[in-house]
């Protein structure tokens, strides 16, 4: 370690030095990225998508952001506290509820719990906001990751996967140290089906956990959680939904308007739908660590190590930018 590496004519050709690069941009990718350029390792971060967010994206629908990955974050750790502090006062998040609906069986209940926050222009505007001032490359799709580390033959120091474990397993060889990490466990997906009404027509609520039912395991008031007052709702489906719809995700939109009518007592169609799958939304199990960081250079990290959470994310990459920075010779680790 140590050396400087090419990289396609690009900064490694120029910096003496190590690197890093991540594959990744969604909140824990990035999180890593800001914590090894502050320790002044040069780091890149690609990204096969054209937008950053992974999944805390926001899609423009309708010509308003709708958040249709993760519902919103909560806070827990002190570190994590401060970034949110930060996004707070930059008009970027906003403390949405304490408490959800509960929806099943013909009933409904509350769910008490810790502040739910939530976006004004939409999850994806915090994960930017870390981004801003790294080395950034969209729509540029990674196919392996080899022993050196090398990133589809480009060298570098270390090479941070932060994705869901089946997405990172399609990169490394069979023969990578790393295969043990990413095996073993499964993950749910999930179709989010996002529809707009001409008004709103439904009891008060900010959202609401539903109860053992065959097609809905969340509804979302996008409106209130945005705070614009949009009659639009996002629904998040079952696994076993997710599944039957994952050629064609669009499937998926009228059983979900069906459950949406029968839980909330709606009588009218929307004026618009959209659908989106994620195939790997949420690990079955959590893990009992925050990353892992091998000794051939590929590391691991993402929401995935924890439990399922926002904060897992930012909390999984920052450590493991901490670590990395330390092992290659600077930054600070807990």
């Amino acid at each position: 370690m140590g050396d400087s590496r090419g990289w396609g004519g690009g900064w490694g050709n120029n910096v003496i030095g190590v690197s890093v690069v991540v594959v990744g941009a969604g909140l824990a990718g990035l999180a890593c990225a800001v914590e090894l350029a502050a320790a002044g390792v040069p780091v890149r971060v690609l990204e096969r998508a054209g937008s950053v967010g992974g999944r805390m994206a926001s899609g423009t629908i309708e010509g308003r952001p709708v958040d249709i990955g993760a519902a919103y974050f909560t806070v827990r750790d002190a570190e994590f506290a401060e970034v949110v502090a930060r996004w707070r006062t930059a008009g970027l998040a906003r403390p949405w509820t304490s408490e959800l609906a509960v929806l099943g069986d013909g009933s409904r209940g509350r769910s008490p719990g810790p502040v739910r926050w939530a976006a004004p222009h939409g999850l994806r505007s915090l994960v930017a906001e870390l981004a801003a001032g790294l080395t950034l490359e969209l729509q540029h799709e990674v196919r392996h990751v080899g022993p050196g580390p090398v990133v589809d033959g480009a060298g570098a120091d270390v090479v941070v996967l932060a994705m869901p474990d089946p997405q990172a397993l399609r990169l490394v060889e069979p023969a990578s140290p790393a295969v043990a990490e990413l095996t073993g466990r499964d993950w749910r997906p999930v179709v989010t089906v996002v529809a707009g009404w001409r008004s709103r027509e439904w009891p008060e609520m900010n959202a609401a956990f539903v109860n053992d039912h065959p097609v809905l395991s969340l509804i979302a008031d996008d409106g209130d959680r945005r705070g614009d007052g949009a009659p639009v709702l996002v629904a998040h489906t079952t696994a076993d939904v997710a599944r039957a719809h994952d050629a064609q995700p669009r499937g998926a939109v009228e059983p979900v308007l069906g459950a949406i009518r029968e839980l909330l007592d709606l009588h009218t169609q929307p004026a618009w739908t959209h659908a989106h799958r994620w195939r790997y939304a949420a690990p079955t199990a959590d893990r009992d660590r925050p990353f892992h960081l091998g000794d051939d250079g590929i590391a691991l990290a993402g929401d995935g190590w924890g439990s399922a959470r926002v904060e897992t994310a930012w909390r999984s990459g920052t450590l493991l930018g901490r670590a990395v920075a330390a092992r290659l010779g600077g930054g600070r680790t807990e």
